[in-house]
Formats: C-alpha cells, structure tokens, sequence
C-alpha cells in the first residue's frame, strides 16, 4: 500500500489540470467557454457524441472485450472477442460500427447477448440476425416474440476460448440476465456483463416495467441479486455495465466506464445500504422522470423491432404553410439556437442536432405524432439515422426550401446576459422561466426566476400570461431555445432566450443565488460572498466516528491514490467536475472536499462557497495530515526509558502504521478517461 505521499506525481498532474479549470474562473476571457456549467446535455454537444466511440479494450486470458460508448445516449455495448470470435452484447439498432469493427479485424460475430429487454433504445438484435443470421441469447423468461436461444441460470455457451455463464439477475427487470465470462480452464470469472443491473455507483431503477409488478417489488429483487448472487463474486470480477453518466435508467451513475465488484462492494451508495426496507427506500428516492418513449421501445424490444430500411429516402414535407395549422403535427426543427431564434418554420420547436436529439424527441413528441424534420440536408440526413434509434420516424422538409417559396417565418430572439441583468435592475425585465429541473434550479438560479421544468412546460404554462414577455433560460440555450418553440405553440406571442445561458450569465460575472430565500421587496440581488471552512484531522475524525451519514465526504485526489488510501465514506470526483457540477452545491449537510494536503481542496471549496449556502469545508492539512494525526500517532506509542529515569519520554521509533485494506487488488481494466459525476437528468 501506498503512502498518501507516494502519488505525488499523479497528484501534481491533477492539479495542473485543475488550476486550468481554476483559472477559467478567474479569467473567463483566456478560458472562454471553459466555466461553463456541464449537465448531462451540455456534455453531449459535440458531432462526435452523436456516434459510436471506442472507450478502450479490456484483455483477459484468452479473450478480450472492446467496449463501445454512444455519449448522446450514455450507452455502453460490448465485442467479446475470442480468437476470430466475438459476441455482440447490447446493442443499439444501428449496427455499422460493430459491423465495421469485426471486419477490420478479421472477426466472425457468432451471435447477440441481450441482458434484458432495454427501454431507452431500440436493440440492434434482429438487425444483427439480418446481416449475419446469427443467434440471440436472452433469458428464457423474457417474453421475446422473436426466435431467441433461451437462457436459464448457470446456462452456458462458448466464444472462441471464452466462456459465457448466464445469471439470473432481476431487478430492474425480471428478466434481467448478466452474463460471467470465465478464461478456457478457469472455474473464476474474469468480468461480468451486468448490463442495466450493477452500474458503476448505481444500480438499475425499477420504475420503468409497465404492468402490475409494482417498482418496491423489483427494487426487493435487486436487493436480492446483490446479496445473494453479485456479492458472492470476488472482488476482482470486472464489471461492465450498459450505460453511464447521463442514463436514464438509473440515478446518480459514474463517468466511470468499468468497475469491480470489489470496487462497487466498498464504495457504491445503494448496496451500501445494508437492510432491505433502506436499499428500497433508496433506490427510489430521487429517481429522474423517464421519457415517454420508454415503455414504447420497451415493448418494441420485447415484439421484436422492425427492421430499417437504413438507405430508403425520407418522404418530402408539403412546402406548404398548412403544415403549420396541423394540430397534432410536430415540427421538429433541427438546427443550433442562434439561426433558429432569427427566423423558424411557425410552430415548430428546436430540437438541435448537437445535442441528446434523440431523448429530446422521445420526451417532447408524443410516441407515433406525425413529425417533420427541419434543417439541412445534412442535418436531416443525420437526424433521420439517430432517430431510429429511438422509434422515431418522420417526413423532413429542408430549412432551404421553406424560405425559398418565400413563406412567413417566425422569430423568437435571444436576449445577452447583459441586457437581462440591466433590465431586471430597473424593474422592466420579462417573467424568466427557468426551465430546468427543480434540484439544478434549487441549485443555481440567476435572480427571482418562475421555475418550469421543459418536460412539462406545455402544461405549466397555464400559470403564466401568453401576452406577457418571457425569456426562457437553461444551463447553455439548449433546453431553453426548445422552450421557446414550445411556448410560441401554445400562444405566447414574446418569448425569448438567455443567450449562452447561466453559463454565459457566470462568465459575464453576474450574480447567483443558491436555495436561500430572497428577502422580500429586495431591490436587487446582492453578491454574496462566503468564505470556505477548514476542518481539522481531529474534527472530521470524531465526525467520522461520531456522526457518520450527515455530511458528504468528496475525495478529489487522482483515482490511484484514492485506491490506495482513502476516508470511510468518502467518494472520488476528478476536481473539475466538482467545481462544475451543481449537485455538490446542494445537500442535506456539509460538503467536506478532503485532498492530500490541503491546498487544492481549500480553493476549490472557496470557489463553491461562492455559489451556495450550503457549508463547505476542507480538510486542512489534507490526508498526510489526517494520516499522521490519526493513523500514525495511533501506532506510535512511547517508551519508557530503562532505567526509570526522569520523566523524559522521548520519540519512540515508529511503529508500522495500521494499513488501511485498498478499495481492491483487482486485476481491473484500464479506465481510460476522467472518472466524472454528472447529473442523472435531462
């Protein structure tokens, strides 16, 4: 075991790091966008976050698994490759970049591992079976109305020289199967699939089953699958899971793409929970709304999805203004907030293409309205393909060929930070809608905002004045430029946005407010400036000791040296994404950011007491102080000198230390990547 001192090296690149991040604060100019607040949306702004990317590749004796990561869905999917065999596991409908990836190395994909019938995707199953003719494993229980090779407990079939196990895992759904895979001649699992069962610092929610099972009866059967069955694997199994930060299929995931049973055993909140009545109470505390399309692909799954005809042209749009009268009709525009605010279709909403489209349009468009997509050519072309991923279809209608016929257009606007902040200090600002959900807008809000979370703003719009102005304000414009279209269609003649959002309120250095109250008739909003804590070794000891569970504990050295040493209770976070993420400004207790020796911890606990009330202290003196305080001087006793002498007592040689047991020994896949906490929401 290390010393907390031995990862100098580890640390002092992680703070590099971090102080860029810092700086970004301070100097918003040099860093522009860099403070940006990150959310499970904003994260997924890129091109690139809209296809399939290759996290990293897991070996083991014998076999390997290349793990596959679709960001604008938080999914995970897998190749175990064997020789020139290989398994697809979980797959979503659009199969090209696992095709691709077994023709460029030679493989032969054998067949498909479903573990449970996923509700946030449209599987690529019977689309594998169309291409390779190749067989899908799934539980025996699942209900599948498509020719399978059913699965029980303890099953087994063979990849190349890897062997497959089937477990029964319920849970999030009773048909919920994670599958062991062992090395040729080895009765020890090397990993295991646990698809929507076991995530990384979560487990599956148990909310998303229609019918009469009701989700405290499945949370009991998670309870269940871990005591009795996940528990029982060694901690070095890997585990790999079937999504990440940003799912909806769970609440409070890690960025962290793999883990260990180990790892989760020790450090996983839910299972944690050592009774029953407790883990179900948590598992269902604080779960996210799911999208509407949920339960449709899950039923899709389950039927069998029809196959895409992935090359057919999209039928054209009427270029028509009627189109703009259909009541039930919805106009999907996909181009970025800016060009949309200066003129769009009448009536239609901004769904952008860079960004999570897919759950956006599963959310907002009822599952089979008619729809139309509206942008270029090439944001068309894109949209059409990622859409089936979801169920979604509908006629398109190029952005070009709407102005070009010379047809009205609607406006919206935008409005700069400025500009707001100026006219919210002399009375004659619109009524902002924070569009939100309610714990960000708890969390951060940019003055006296209405809050009226997008997933339901049709219908809370009611409560605000159609003839009024209104602006709309989210994290970074997306959310709220889809407000915006989504208030014009409900009469609202005055609707703009914030442009850049809070984030660009931040960086323009205008004020913020946590969940205190305001008081009433205040002229305008004050800077407040709180000053961090320190807390010493002895304090959070006795804490530790005394008042475990009333305060969080956030660790935010680099991973190794957490797993090497670290506090009960504590969690690791990457330092930037503490400074950026708005969960840890709020809290039932106090936020403790613990660091090797201090000084990190006490910056960015300085920078967080600016944005809330919540009280945040840092470690003073960090670890190696905690360390010498409590773990050292414990061993250290001093010894009398022969002789019975005078009452001088002096150093006594140090004894060896008690050694904390490492979070794991596990022979673990490399984790490529930040480990980093985002939020579970929209």
């Amino acid at each position: 075991m290390k010393n907390p001192t031995d990862c100098k090296r580890l640390y002092l690149r992680n703070i590099a790091v971090a102080t860029v991040f810092l700086l970004s604060f301070a100097f918003p100019w040099s860093f522009a966008g860099a403070a940006s607040i990150k959310d499970s949306e904003s994260a997924t702004h890129g091109s690139e976050d809209a296809f399939h990317q290759i996290v990293d590749t897991y070996r083991f004796p014998g076999f390997e698994v290349v793990q596959f990561n679709l960001p604008v869905l938080s999914h995970y999917s897998y190749l175990l490759i064997s020789g020139k065999e290989a398994l697809l596991v979980d797959p979503d409908r659009d199969i090209t970049a696992y095709l691709d990836h077994a023709k460029k190395h030679g493989l032969t994909i054998k067949g498909v591992f479903l573990t449970h019938s996923h509700a946030d995707f449209v599987a690529g199953h019977l689309e594998l079976v169309r291409a390779l003719n190749v067989p899908v494993y799934q539980n025996a229980a699942s209900g599948a109305k498509y020719k399978i090779e059913p699965l029980k407990e303890g099953s087994t079939f063979k990849v190349g020289a890897a062997m497959v196990k089937a477990v029964e895992t319920p849970g999030h759904t009773p048909d919920g199967m994670c599958g062991l895979v062992f090395s040729e001649g080895d009765d020890q699992p090397k990993m295991i699939f646990t698809g929507d069962t076991l995530f990384v610092g979560s487990v599956g929610r148990p909310d998303l089953l229609e019918g009469k099972m009701t989700a405290a009866t499945l949370a009991s059967m998670s309870y269940d699958t871990w005591h009795n069955v996940l528990s029982k694997l060694p901690d070095t199994v890997a585990v790999l899971p079937a999504h990440g930060a940003g799912s909806l299929c769970g609440a409070h995931l890690s960025d962290d793409p793999s883990s260990t049973i180990g790892r989760e055993r020790s450090s996983n909140p839910y299972i944690r929970h050592k009774g029953r009545s407790e883990f179900i109470s948590a598992v269902l505390e604080g779960l996210p709304e799911a999208p509407q399309y949920f339960k449709h692909n899950a039923a899709m799954n389950r039927e069998g999805p029809p196959l895409v005809s992935w090359d057919a042209a999209p039928v054209q749009a009427k270029v028509d203004e009627s189109i703009t009268r259909v009541e039930d009709l919805w106009l999907v525009d996909l181009r970025d907030p800016k060009p949309y605010s200066e003129g769009h279709v009448p009536g239609s909403v901004n769904i952008g293409l860079r960004g999570r489209l897919e759950t956006w349009v599963g959310t907002i468009v009822p599952w089979k309205a008619p729809m139309v997509l509206i942008g270029s050519s090439a944001e068309i072309k894109e949209a059409v393909l990622r859409l089936h991923r979801v169920g979604y279809t509908g006629s398109v209608l190029p952005f070009e060929a709407w102005t070009r016929a010379g047809l009205s257009l609607a406006r919206s606007g935008t409005v700069k930070p400025g500009e707001l902040y100026a006219q919210m200090q002399d009375g004659s600002a619109p009524i902002i809608v924070d569009v939100r959900l309610p714990n960000e807008w708890m969390a951060l809000r940019i003055g006296t905002v209405v809050n009226l979370p997008l997933n339901h703003l049709g219908e809370l719009s009611r409560k605000l004045d159609p003839a009024l102005p209104v602006v709309a304000v989210c994290n970074s414009a997306y959310r709220s430029s889809l407000a915006v279209g989504i208030l014009q269609r409900k009469g609202f003649k005055q609707v703009s946005s914030l442009e850049g959002g809070s984030a660009a309120w931040i960086e323009a250095g205008y004020p913020v407010f946590g969940s205190e109250k305001q008081a009433a008739g205040s002229s305008a909003p004050r800077r407040h400036v709180h000053l961090a804590e320190r807390i010493s070794p002895a304090d959070l000891n006795r804490l530790l000791k005394d008042l475990p569970g009333t305060f969080d504990l956030v660790d935010i050295r680099p991973p190794e040296a957490f797993r090497d040493y670290s506090l009960p209770g504590s969690t690791n976070a990457d330092p930037a994404d503490v400074l950026s993420n708005a969960g840890y400004l709020t809290g039932a207790g106090p936020l403790i950011i613990v660091d090797r020796d201090g000084s990190l911890a006490m910056m960015i606990a300085g920078i967080l007491s600016q944005k809330t009330k919540r009280p945040i202290k840092a470690l003073h003196g960090g670890l190696d102080a905690f360390w010498e305080e409590t773990e050292l001087k414990a061993a250290v006793r001093a010894v009398p000198l022969p002789g019975g002498g005078p009452k001088f007592q002096g150093p006594a040689a140090p004894a060896p230390a008690p050694v904390p047991q490492p979070a794991t020994s596990a022979p673990a896949p490399s984790t490529p990547g930040t480990p980093k906490k985002k939020s579970a929401g929209c």
